[in-house]
């Protein structure tokens, strides 16, 4: 069984691997026969210190991992995996288009390195002091880089089961950012359209998150946190080992399901989110019975009760006088930090496989109005 499962699945996959120089790479981009799509630029936020590693370490011929593309049918390599490591090569050397504008990206300056210290505002051309050398354009240009090139007769999930086993476990990349990712390269209108909702007033409105936490798009895993928890029967919600595969598989499930219905889902969500920002940023905090007010950070475990709870009993409240809403929603949001069940299931140490699976049944049970 186990040799029969490899050998179909090796099958589905049909790739090919060799070196090319920087030159080489660079002429192909010219060409635009190697893209980078706008989506993805978005997640090319390597520091100078790292860019200038990276160029450092081909200085010095050290080896790289090598840059993954997937092949189209039009013959145009994709990059799926080496976009960080490409896009900091083009903009060294002033290639690096903005693929949403077309326009030149401006060129980098390098800062000093741990071998290299004299790479300090270098330029890769220019009449300055800090710019290369001929010679060391010329070293820098006939650099090999290593591709792997995922063929286009592969079976259509290859290419972003290959983004998501190289990135799941790297640190530049957030778990939404690869799921992000995977849902560009299987469905790009579903990715749009998930990605308007992050961009609402009520949802922004509730949801008190640093800079840091939307840089790495951890507003767009609560929008898909939505959708996921109140697609997923509970009793599926018992059987997940991990909580970012889980909403990884389940969004890209549902990104293909044709009888998906977004415009009710949609409604939903704008509902639900209409509703909450009437508390505005309170809604998702602890709720402090000695002070008598919220306080403290975002709890994703608040999160998941108050929006699986009111969208379970979401007609009820839309039915409510608007003067009421605010009123009851506190009143509702201390009661279910009162409430021993979700207490137990969202203390710290309890796993997400032991919370989903409750958050429903008690915040449905809380912010029931019958």
């Amino acid at each position: 069984m186990l040799s029969e499962e490899v050998e179909a699945n090796r099958r589905s996959i049909r790739s090919d691997g060799y070196a090319m120089s920087i030159g080489e790479v660079v002429n192909l981009y010219r060409d635009k026969d190697i893209q980078i799509r706008p989506e993805f630029q978005r997640l090319f936020r390597w520091s100078l210190e790292k860019q200038s590693r990276l160029i450092e370490s081909i200085l010095l011929d050290i080896p790289l991992p090598p840059i993954f593309v997937a092949q189209r049918e039009d013959g145009v390599w994709e990059v799926v995996d080496g976009l960080q490591r490409l896009s900091t090569i083009l903009q060294f050397m002033g290639e690096l288009r903005d693929e949403t504008t077309g326009e030149l990206m401006s060129p980098s300056q390098l800062y000093r390195t741990k071998y290299l210290p004299s790479l300090e505002g270098a330029t890769y051309t220019g009449d300055g002091s800090g710019s290369f050398p001929p010679a060391l354009r010329i070293h820098f240009k006939r650099a090999r880089l290593d591709f792997r090139i995922i063929l286009r007769e592969s079976d259509d999930a290859v290419k972003y089961e290959v983004f998501d086993r190289l990135n799941s476990g790297g640190a530049p990349t957030s778990p939404q950012e690869v799921r992000t990712a995977q849902l560009l390269m299987i469905s790009p209108d579903f990715y749009t359209w998930l990605d308007t909702m992050r961009s609402e007033s009520p949802f922004i409105d509730c949801a008190p998150l640093t800079d840091r936490a939307l840089s790495e798009q951890y507003d767009l895993e609560l929008v898909t946190r939505f959708f996921v928890l109140n697609m997923t029967p509970n009793n599926d919600l018992r059987r997940f080992s991990e909580m970012d595969t889980f909403l990884t598989d389940r969004i890209l499930e549902i990104s293909r399901d044709p009888d998906f219905d977004r415009s009710l889902w949609k409604q939903l969500f704008e509902d639900v989110f209409g509703i909450l920002s009437r508390m505005g940023l309170d809604v998702f905090r602890k709720y402090d019975g000695s002070k008598g007010r919220s306080v403290g950070a975002f709890s994703v475990s608040a999160y998941e009760a108050v929006i699986l709870g009111m969208s379970e009993n979401i007609e009820s409240w839309k039915n409510l006088n608007p003067s009421e809403v605010e009123a009851l929603l506190r009143e509702r949001v201390a009661e279910l930090w009162k409430d021993s069940e979700f207490r137990r299931y969202s203390g710290a140490g309890i796993r997400a496989t032991q919370r989903a699976p409750m958050m429903r049944p008690t915040g449905a049970r809380i912010f029931a109005l019958d």
